[in-house]
């Protein structure tokens, strides 16, 4: 009887750490719509909400942390309970830096205000963040069920974020070469950008913490990159007044 309290009780503990993870997601998923809200609508009050409720999900990544240590001392868990402590504690540090990067996005939000409107840059930063939305809810909803299948989709979408990440990224060098009196908003439109870009690898990095729970190894199959800004090059045009 004593060891099947043990065990029911580690599940209870388990449960526990799973249901910390829900919560924190939650938070973290509606501090990155605010944070795209308050920067398409050019809101600064939003963008400082984003900001403030930032330490909540640092206290929330720093409850998570504590409770699988203790669970890892106190219970000292083998195999597949292993990994899911260790995968909570993973999860909730990707969690954080997402958060993070939703608070980045609000800062510089606040800088854009005082600068005008790049074309549609804006739009295009809250259709990639859609697209990194709809990761973070499908890898939160994973982590719940262990569904690798699931997780497995998140995975492939993060091509699609990293794609739109290179165009744009291309639309603001061209624009910057343009007018370099625009270059300071472009800047933090491309900051912005990365950030939401980096959003998307830390979804894609939860999916294969689900894989490693269920199976106990990384997936084969690297991830699929499509992130080409690092290689990206916009030559200047050429200066007619200098032919002839």
């Amino acid at each position: 009887m004593e060891s099947e309290h043990i065990v029911k009780s580690f599940d209870k503990d388990l449960a526990s750490l799973d249901h910390g993870i829900a919560q924190m997601g939650g938070l973290v998923e509606m501090q990155l719509a605010q944070a795209l809200d308050s920067l398409v609508r050019r809101d600064v009050d939003l963008a400082r909400e984003v900001v403030a409720k930032d330490s909540q999900i640092d206290a929330m990544e720093t409850d998570i942390h504590m409770r699988a240590v203790r669970l890892l001392g106190l219970r000292q868990p083998i195999a597949s309970d292993l990994r899911e402590v260790i995968a909570a504690f993973q999860t909730a540090s990707e969690l954080e830096r997402i958060g993070d990067y939703a608070r980045n996005i609000a800062k510089r939000t606040t800088a854009l205000n005082k600068l005008p409107p790049i074309g549609s840059a804006a739009q295009s930063i809250v259709r990639m963040g859609g697209v990194v939305q709809s990761m973070i809810k499908g890898v939160l909803d994973a982590y719940q069920t262990r569904d690798t299948s699931l997780a497995d989709d998140v995975r492939k979408r993060d091509q699609e974020v990293d794609q739109l990440h290179t165009s744009l990224f291309r639309e603001l060098l061209t624009y910057m070469m343009e007018d370099p009196h625009i270059i300071t908003a472009c800047t933090h439109l491309l900051f912005i950008s990365k950030n939401v870009e980096r959003m998307g690898d830390h979804a894609t990095n939860i999916a294969e913490h689900i894989h490693m729970i269920v199976f106990g190894h990384d997936p084969e199959q690297e991830r699929p990159k499509e992130d080409q800004s690092s290689f990206t090059v916009i030559n200047a045009p050429e200066d007619d007044s200098s032919k002839g």
